[in-house]
């Protein structure tokens, strides 16, 4: 456990991508089985110890200090583990050794419920402060340490000199602590076999279409397709199981079982997972309701059709296409497509266009459509994982924008866990007594600077109302332009609607309060497009 400690204290104060890889790298090559790959796994978020909760160390923090300190100095740090760790009293006497990792795991695995408490206090009596602060976020699954599930991947790759696309199709047909996959990517063992297993396959990518690359396009080497507004997912169908894959590679089978039981066929596919009505792409709102559900009802299942939009084709049957042009591919797909007819499934279109200028006027429609914008993809170009500069390009439309009122701030996670990052912000609207009154229209916390972070956290802590646990109300009085992707209707919002993608593009402290925009003017977003529609 010390040198897992260790490992999580560097990680939050190296900053540097190379630097965190390098690390990782000696984790792997200095830690024993199975202490290392059960690191890795909690780093990606693999790892899933289900008898320790947040309460139970709330509860048992309680036993050992007053409440009163506990809740002032849980409010200054703004991490459960983090003030834990640090306010957790020293006991006289104790003299344990600290527990290795593979130990806190198993004993956790074993441990009747009852005993927990004692159990954990035990550790932490024996431990640092550092070496509390990774135990409470190990068991509770809270580690934050700027390390993406990708990134310890791709150490994991340079470590055993692979590419990451390799570790990546190995990874799901695995388990921590993954004792077959180290001793392959040491030379000690064979590659594991996964040739019939529902593994994810790592996506191709897209870049962000910039004005100077329009130049790269033209009809003869490039096709187009609507970008929809759902969720990218893979579906891989192969004799020894299916899975559905999101993005991020997470296996999300359980909360679309209508969709796994149409997977009724031998390929793996690349597409995009929308709720549909007759044929037509509902709200991405809609999809929102069946997002992160690990049980999906039947009724669920009625009110909110999924189907998929088929993009790509990845493998038919055992045969790998992936080396092929996107023309061969979508030839291959446009042909099993009709072969198979698979329910809840259909072909994303292909746009025909004649130049650049024609492209514009499309893309300039996809508002109207409710779509987020274009896909351009070279005709010779193969299935790489990972983005590839100049092969695919995403062509989303111009977002919208607001200015709006903050009214609420909270603390964020890891590196940001001392500073209020995460911004609730609000629009005017008639109160029904002949004023005006602020309601919250949506949250952002990405799109400022550093600079602007460390501005507004000063501001909040200067302008605060009132606390609500780890949430400030704060003066209504500074004003921040949003951007966003799309506005729809909500019924689970006071104010009625629902913004997507919410970032805040700049601080308007130039702007009094009372010139930030009116619900209406959203509302008049969403009545527009629907009027369009």
């Amino acid at each position: 456990m010390p040198a897992f400690a260790a490992l999580l204290e560097r990680l939050v104060f190296t900053p540097g991508r190379n630097a965190k890889l390098a690390l990782l790298r000696g984790w792997f090559a200095g830690q024993p089985d199975p202490d290392r790959g059960i690191g890795l796994a909690a780093l990606t978020g693999e790892l899933a110890l289900r008898t320790a909760k947040p309460a139970l160390v709330r509860e048992l923090v309680a036993t050992r200090t007053d409440p009163a300190l506990f809740r002032l100095s849980y409010d200054y740090v703004g991490d459960l583990a983090e003030t834990v760790a640090l306010i957790w009293p020293a006991r006289a006497g104790v003299n344990a050794p600290p527990p290795g990792l593979a130990e806190v795991v198993a004993a956790l695995e074993t441990t009747p419920k009852a005993d927990l408490p004692a159990l954990l206090a035990g550790w932490l009596d024996a431990l640092d402060a550092t070496g509390r602060l990774a135990l409470i976020k190990l068991v509770t699954g809270g580690l934050r340490v700027g390390v993406s599930a990708r990134l310890a991947k791709t150490a994991l790759a340079d470590w055993a000199g692979q590419d990451v696309a390799a570790v990546e199709e190995l990874w799901h047909g695995q388990r921590p602590p993954y004792l077959a996959l180290f001793a392959w990517a040491e030379g000690r063992g064979p590659r594991p076999a996964q040739q019939d297993l529902p593994v994810f396959r790592p996506l191709m990518l897209a870049h962000p279409l910039e004005a100077p690359d329009l130049a790269e396009i033209g009809p003869s080497t490039h096709r187009a397709e609507w970008k929809w507004d759902g969720i990218r997912v893979q579906l891989s169908a192969m004799p020894g199981g299916r899975a559905l894959f999101s993005r991020g590679a997470e296996d999300i089978s359980a909360g679309f079982p209508e969709i796994l039981a149409a997977m009724d066929f031998h390929a793996v596919l690349d597409g995009e997972l929308l709720v549909m009505r007759d044929g037509a792409v509902a709200p991405f709102a809609d999809l929102q309701q069946r997002l992160n559900r690990k049980v999906v009802t039947a009724r669920m299942q009625a009110t909110h059709p999924v189907g998929v939009r088929l993009y790509d084709m990845l493998f038919d049957g055992a045969e790998d296409l992936r080396a092929l042009p996107f023309d061969a591919r979508r030839a291959r797909l446009e042909a099993w497509f009709a072969r198979t007819r698979p329910a809840r499934m259909d072909l994303s279109e292909l746009i025909p266009f004649a130049s650049v200028a024609a492209l514009e006027a499309i893309r300039a429609g996809a508002r109207e459509a409710a779509i987020e914008g274009l896909m351009l993809k070279r005709a010779d170009s193969d299935y790489a994982a990972g983005r590839q500069r100049g092969k695919w390009w995403k062509w989303k439309r111009a977002p919208l924008g607001i200015d709006a009122v903050l009214m609420y701030a909270q603390r964020g996670h890891g590196k940001r866990s001392s500073f209020y990052s995460d911004f609730t912000f609000g629009l005017w609207r008639a109160d029904g007594q002949g004023g005006e009154e602020l309601v919250p229209v949506g949250k952002a916390y990405s799109g400022y600077t550093d600079q602007e972070l460390l501005w507004i956290d000063r501001w909040v802590r200067n302008n605060t109302t009132s606390r609500f646990g780890p949430v400030r109300e704060v003066e209504k009085t500074l004003v921040i332009e949003v951007i966003f992707d799309a506005a729809q209707r909500s019924g689970r919002h006071k104010s009625g609607v629902a913004l997507r993608f919410p970032r805040i593009a700049r601080l308007r402290t130039d702007k009094p309060a009372a010139e930030a925009d009116r619900l209406a003017t959203v509302e008049a977003l969403i009545d527009g497009e629907a009027a369009e529609d």
